[in-house]
């Protein structure tokens, strides 16, 4: 049985950003973390849309593609689907006390503020809520409204990240892949993982 650093919960929505996604993915592997994979239909699209990437919508053949694209370990990525409700990630005594939802769409930004629970996602973020653990929510979306706002409030209120998708550029960005990075190194930052794809300001790597 292999051993790993520590457990984490992705989640893969359908708002835009699947680059920051798959990268995020890449650098928790690389960090030797055991990554638990949920991803909504829509998220799919968007991976396929944007980077041409297609994730099966079968969770033992999604963890299969995922482990091979990024070698990672046997059983390093395990994917679980929407209605998995006996998944470690929807139990309090189970799920990992770290989530990320990367991108996270005003949708799943509304149906978890309001402690929905309608799918897995969903309840993995309101079992870390209520554990007290720590949830950071890459929303995606311009602009925002009183709506979005408001549940981004009530979130942060609780204890919650929010972190837009929004990189800086007084790194001086030559590529997508830079951006991405700056987004992903912030959230390596706000997870306690040490990083060196994305120097802090005023030091240089």
């Amino acid at each position: 049985m292999e051993n790993f650093n520590q457990k984490i919960t992705i989640a893969i929505t359908g708002a835009s950003g699947a680059a920051y996604a798959l990268r995020l993915l890449e650098c928790l592997v690389a960090a030797n973390y055991q990554v638990y994979l949920l991803c909504s239909s829509a998220g799919r699209v968007v991976l396929d849309t944007e980077l041409n990437f297609k994730l099966p919508a079968s969770p033992d053949a999604a963890s299969a593609v995922l482990i091979k694209k990024f070698q990672a370990k046997t059983e390093q990525i395990k994917v679980f689907g929407k209605e998995q409700w006996f998944s470690p990630v929807a139990s309090g005594s189970a799920a990992p006390k770290q989530m990320v939802v990367c991108p996270c769409s005003t949708g799943t930004l509304a149906a978890i503020s309001q402690g929905m629970s309608d799918n897995l996602i969903e309840r993995a973020a309101d079992v870390v809520i209520k554990e007290r653990g720590q949830l950071i929510l890459v929303v995606r979306e311009t602009p925002f409204s009183t709506i979005h706002l408001t549940n981004m409030l009530s979130l942060s209120q609780q204890g919650v990240t929010i972190m837009p998708a929004a990189p800086g550029f007084y790194h001086q960005p030559e590529s997508i892949n830079d951006l991405v990075d700056f987004m992903v190194g912030r959230i390596l930052d706000h997870l306690g993982i040490a990083q060196e794809i994305m120097p802090r300001w005023g030091y240089q790597i």
